[in-house]
């Protein structure tokens, strides 16, 4: 007999990504200061991808905690640019500053996802992709802003691909799975062995 899965996230990206692969699973959004956390990891000079990892962990950890037996699942995504990390924007002023900045250049999204069972950690996994923006004009950029703000203020980098976002970009390297935020592919394989989904 399988046991309940538990989706540790707020993100309905993710939980959409889990309902159309056909799984059967409940959502628990821990509450965690992903902010502080990031900050104490950057002054230890933590990497992006350790980063990722830890938020995911810290998610999975906690509602693992209060639900014995279930597999929760936690998932964290940082957007790595030059070795910084940039959040979802605040203010359109914060998208625009963003989008200029990544505007021409590469960066990387780092989608990790952990899964936890009774307190400890099962499986964990780290997807990259790696995307190059195009010189977009400054009026298209005002224009997408204006047009998008409600959808990109949840978004780090201050995009989403599977909307409009997608314009912004030449060329894209990777798992579009990650770059919604959850490296889905590996994390159903790992379901799929264990028997817990139907393989």
């Amino acid at each position: 007999m399988t046991v309940p899965i538990i989706l540790a996230s707020g993100s309905s990206t993710r939980a959409q990504m889990l309902r159309n692969a056909g799984l059967d699973f409940e959502i628990s959004a821990p509450r965690v200061d992903e902010e502080s956390i990031k900050s104490a990891l950057l002054a230890e000079e933590a990497s992006p991808r350790d980063i990722a990892d830890a938020l995911a962990e810290m998610k999975a950890r906690k509602v693992s905690d209060k639900t014995p037996g279930a597999l929760v699942i936690g998932c964290d995504q940082v957007l790595d640019f030059d070795r910084s990390l940039l959040s979802k924007p605040k203010t359109p002023e914060d998208a625009h500053a963003q989008l200029v900045a990544l505007r021409g250049k590469r960066h990387s999204l780092l989608s990790a996802a952990v899964i936890y069972q009774d307190s400890a950690p099962l499986w964990r996994h780290v997807g990259q992709v790696r995307l190059r923006m195009r010189d977009f004009s400054d009026a298209y950029l005002s224009g997408y802003i204006t047009r998008n703000w409600e959808s990109i203020r949840h978004a780090v980098g201050a995009y989403k691909l599977e909307e409009e976002g997608v314009r912004l970009f030449s060329s894209i390297d990777g798992d579009y799975f990650n770059v919604l935020g959850m490296p889905l592919l590996e994390l159903l394989n790992f379901l799929a062995l264990r028997g817990e989904i139907e393989s």
